[in-house]
């Protein structure tokens, strides 16, 4: 069985004047849940074996800044195809991954996350910003699916949910 990690990026600035939506950076609540969570996936025992991210900055800031305050010490790729991609696009790039890598996290945007989600399980995911939904996939020791892949929601962890929790 794989994992995969689905998280919407965290809270953008949409006041920073980014010349257009793919700039556009996190506000500083968006750094610090990014943060947040980066250090709950380990808390927990979730660290990725490999990161794919979006190319657009709010994406890939909230995958580096996860995974600095995680302590992952995965690669970290950035990809345009995650980028304004819909829910059978991302499901198909699973398709190239690795075998060796067990836990994926991926960082893009909504609506495609809850889309992803759904599509693997069935259920209704609230993909709030930094919310990560952990998923189960029914596979073996590949990642190769042939379009032909289901899954099982274990966790959706949001930031608001653990911002008093210590995770030192």
């Amino acid at each position: 069985m794989k994992r995969l990690l689905v998280m919407r990026h965290a809270k953008s600035d949409w006041d920073a004047g980014a010349r257009s939506d793919h700039a556009r950076p996190l506000n500083r609540r968006g750094v610090d849940s990014a943060r947040l969570m980066g250090r709950l996936i380990s808390a927990i025992g979730e660290q990725p074996d490999l990161v794919l991210t979006s190319s657009a900055v709010r994406a890939a800031t909230t995958a580096e800044l996860a995974a600095d305050s995680g302590a992952w010490g995965c690669e970290i790729r950035p990809t345009d195809s995650l980028y304004e991609a819909d829910p059978e696009a991302v499901i198909q790039l699973l398709d190239g991954i690795p075998s060796v890598v067990e836990r994926l996290l991926i960082v893009g945007h909504q609506p495609t996350w809850s889309g992803v989600v759904h599509r693997l399980t069935g259920g209704s995911v609230s993909m709030r910003t930094a919310t990560v939904a952990v998923v189960d996939l029914m596979l073996g020791s590949s990642w190769a699916h042939g379009g032909d892949l289901s899954g099982e929601l274990v966790a959706v962890l949001q930031p608001r949910h653990f911002a008093d929790v210590r995770l030192d």
